[in-house]
């Protein structure tokens, strides 16, 4: 086997940009006290082994990059590329960008540039392509390209895109469980500090900053904030699955990974010995009618589907969006902040921040689309 004509857009494509804009990301935080370096940009380059590391880090510098090489060949060779082009490509893709981003960040105080990274991170991306090449090679393409065919109709890669990287938003800190979207006050001081000493600024602060003094929400609002959160992807699957028995699995298959999900990101916030608090009585009701709701919907028409979606994701934003800054939820992002998660903190807190957003729009276009699904 040398290449692949597809039948379908690949979800590998977007994922390869939105996996580049993370490593991005996370390779730069906190964005903080850019200067010119006071050396040579490449010195880094032939440096000698650093003097300070850990596994941790040898582990997740290695890591990070296996999912961008993996994501690159794959979309070379869903495009129609060649076996060897999918392997140089995805390993050409992180040597480039793990450069770009060790060159940066000579500009920042509190990031240093490595080679031994640099190394790591090519070697990841490498070993991903080479991990995607032999998955190809051994047929792989053709058993998802049929398996696709039966479980979801055309020009689904949207959809799908935002069904794998769902579990990724819940795993940020959230105010309530599956609560997704609450980044409306960043917005709002963000924009507070963008207008300082404008005349503007006088004018934003009165009617737009978030207020210090917001009640907590009312058990009937997280209720539905749950509800609402575990049936949206339920109806983004819909918007791109033809109506039956299928849709019903893959709902069971949301249920269990929105709980697996939401007790991994307790762990991580919490401690292990923590991982179930966020299970209380009202939480799981919500979850269990969401759930009956989902599969009763199994046969709604995906055009149905997305505009239902529409409206319950445009719910959730607003909900999430009124629950106050919370002592303990501060406490578990500074933890996040200051921690070895912090790479992984800001690539899962775009996601979580902008996951019901995207899913909207997706949505909006899946409802207001011609074409016959």
């Amino acid at each position: 086997m040398t290449s692949f004509a597809p039948r379908h857009r690949t979800s590998a494509l977007p994922l390869s940009l939105l996996c580049s804009a993370l490593i991005v990301y996370a390779s730069l935080y906190p964005f903080a006290g850019w200067r010119w370096p006071l050396g040579a940009w490449g010195a880094f380059i032939w440096a000698p082994w650093p003097q300070y590391w850990t596994f941790f880090d040898l582990v997740s510098n290695l890591l990070g990059y296996l999912p961008l090489g993996a994501l690159v060949g794959i979309s070379i060779v869903r495009r129609g590329g060649s076996l060897s082009r999918a392997w140089w490509t995805g390993a050409g893709a992180g040597v480039v960008l793990s450069f770009c981003c060790e060159m940066l960040q000579n500009l920042l105080p509190n990031r240093v540039p490595s080679n031994l990274d640099w190394g790591l991170n090519a070697a990841g991306a490498a070993v991903g392509a080479g991990a995607a090449v032999a998955a190809l090679a051994g047929g792989a393409a053709q058993r998802w390209q049929n398996w696709r065919d039966r479980w979801f109709v055309a020009r689904s890669s949207g959809g799908i895109t935002l069904l794998l990287l769902w579990p990724l938003a819940l795993l940020f800190p959230l105010p309530v469980p599956l609560g997704v979207g609450q980044v409306l006050d960043r917005v709002q001081l963000s924009m507070a500090g963008w207008l300082t000493d404008t005349p503007a600024a006088l004018w934003w602060a009165q009617f737009f900053l978030p207020s210090q003094t917001r009640t907590p929400l009312l058990p009937a609002t997280e209720f539905m904030v749950i509800g609402l959160g575990q049936l949206l992807p339920c109806l983004v699957m819909f918007a791109v699955s033809p109506p039956g028995w299928r849709r019903a699995v893959m709902v069971l298959g949301a249920a269990a990974l929105g709980l697996a999900s939401t007790t991994l990101s307790t762990a991580l916030n919490f401690g292990p010995e923590h991982a179930l608090t966020w299970v209380t009585t009202l939480g799981l009701v919500a979850w269990a009618i969401a759930l009956g709701l989902a599969l009763l919907l199994c046969w709604f028409s995906t055009r149905a589907a997305a505009a239902l979606g529409l409206m319950v994701a445009t719910a959730l934003v607003a909900l999430i969006n009124q629950a106050p800054p919370d002592p303990y939820f501060a406490a578990s992002l500074q933890a996040w902040e200051q921690g070895r998660f912090v790479h992984f903190h800001g690539a899962a807190q775009w996601v979580g921040w902008l996951w019901p957003y995207a899913a909207m729009v997706h949505l909006w276009v899946m409802t207001v689309s011609r074409f016959k699904r």
